[in-house]
């Protein structure tokens, strides 16, 4: 255990971060018996500083990992028998590595076995299993995307016994870790990655923001990508007089049932843009590539929307979910980034309050609770604050000053529960800082 906090250290976690996750560690190894497992994995969660849903679309944001995350304590075996452990919960899972695996449509199952299922289609036979025991400080469906690191750290973990890197199918496809990170955004959504076919996936139609912010961050940096493919543009260095604080909702941002149809709706209303465009020419892989290489095509793709005729959506619908994407990925997210290395916190706030309204307007995805949680914050003499990831629920960042980080949280909360005593058992604030993608020991 002292060599994961070690690990975590070197990436960036302040040390009682890294203890904490050693007891979780702990908790992990006892789970399988006791036995020191041949493997130790911290696959991290993510903040989403900018860039509200324009991933699957092509377009950019500005993440970070954060220094809580899933813990996974791996055996790897000599057979294709699969047992994970999650620890927190008390539940196990028992199936074997095969091409027909039948996942389960919702719970956590869902996301290991079809991460399972997607990797015996396209890297075996042969494949081994793994005795995996998991455990997270993650707080459960907040916006941090502890769905995404369950998928990295159930590849990871088979992985682990498997070192598919090796095999000529992978490094055909796969040629570093942010190809790997768009694959594994593949697994989830059920799309193929070059030769690798895809399937079901787990349900949702999400990108890879959340899997290569998770994978290849950098410790004390917030990163700029584009995506489809991923594409690195820039890395800022976190201001240090500045702390991140975290405010979770405790409005569940679930993906299953009515709530992942609004979520995957949004997405659903990008592709319907794309169908609309491509019937008049447009021929391009996304829309940020459509947009991004002719200044007369947001105007023309905008007169095209306006005049459209498609069976599912009116044009107002459309015309609303292209103008946010448009303002989000060319303008505000740059200028986010602008205004973090140049120290301007006017802008900063500025641009990022401007997210946050088209988020309510353009997304339709905010709730009251992360409405008066930017709003209080902003209040509080925060630099800036946003929701951030699916939305309809989840959490807010703040960036405040760090020396007076501590005050700021107690009195959010304060104000926060004060507003919504009714969610005084599962909202959460806390302090956390950008921290290196997934470790593996």
């Amino acid at each position: 255990m002292s060599d994961l906090v070690g690990e975590l250290q070197s990436a960036g976690f302040p040390e009682a971060s890294a203890v904490r996750k050693a007891e979780l560690l702990g908790n992990c190894i006892r789970a399988l018996g006791g036995k020191r497992p041949a493997y130790v994995i911290f696959v991290p969660g993510r903040v989403e500083v900018m860039g509200k849903h324009t991933d699957y679309a092509g377009g950019r944001s500005i993440t970070c990992a954060i220094d809580r995350g899933i813990v996974a304590a791996v055996m790897p075996r000599s057979d294709s028998h699969c047992l994970f452990h999650a620890c927190d919960i008390r539940q196990s899972l028992g199936f074997e590595l095969t091409p027909s695996l039948a996942p389960p449509p919702v719970g956590w199952g869902n996301y290991v076995m079809s991460v399972a299922r997607r990797v015996s289609r396209n890297f075996g036979p042969p494949i081994l299993g793994a005795d995996v025991a998991f455990a997270s400080d993650l707080p459960q469906a907040g916006g941090m995307s502890s769905s995404s690191a369950l998928v990295v750290a159930t590849y990871l973990s088979i992985n682990a016994a498997n070192h598919f890197e090796h095999r000529s199918v992978y490094r055909e496809n796969i040629r570093n870790v942010e190809d790997l990170a768009g694959y594994l955004g593949t697994c989830e959504n059920g799309q193929s990655f070059g030769s690798l076919a895809g399937d079901r996936g787990v349900g949702t139609f999400g990108g890879s923001e959340d899997h290569t912010a998770i994978l290849c961050s950098q410790a004390g940096h917030l990163s700029v990508y584009s995506y489809n493919p991923v594409r690195l543009e820039r890395r800022i260095l976190f201001p240090c007089e500045l702390a991140l604080v975290i405010g979770v909702s405790g409005v569940v941002a679930e993906k299953t049932g009515v709530a992942r149809d609004r979520y995957n709706r949004i997405s659903q209303l990008m592709s319907a843009i794309m169908e609309v465009l491509r019937a008049e020419g447009w021929n391009k892989p996304s829309l940020a590539a459509a947009i991004n290489d002719d200044p007369h095509a947001t105007e023309c793709a905008g007169r095209i929307l306006a005049a459209s005729r498609h069976p599912l959506y009116k044009p107002t619908e459309l015309l609303r979910r292209f103008e946010q994407f448009v303002v989000e990925h060319q303008r505000l997210t740059p200028a986010v980034a602008d205004a973090l290395e140049q120290r301007d916190w006017e802008g900063l706030g500025i641009a990022v309050d401007s997210s946050q309204r088209m988020a309510d307007a353009g997304l339709g995805n905010q709730v009251p609770e992360t409405i008066a949680l930017a709003r209080m914050a902003r209040q509080l003499g925060a630099k800036a604050a946003s929701a951030f990831g699916a939305g309809f629920g989840g959490s807010v960042w703040a960036m405040v000053n760090r020396y007076s980080a501590e005050r700021f949280v107690s009195q959010w909360r304060d104000r926060y529960l004060a507003a919504f005593p009714h969610r005084a058992d599962i909202a959460e604030f806390f302090i956390t800082c950008p921290v290196s993608g997934a470790v593996v020991i």
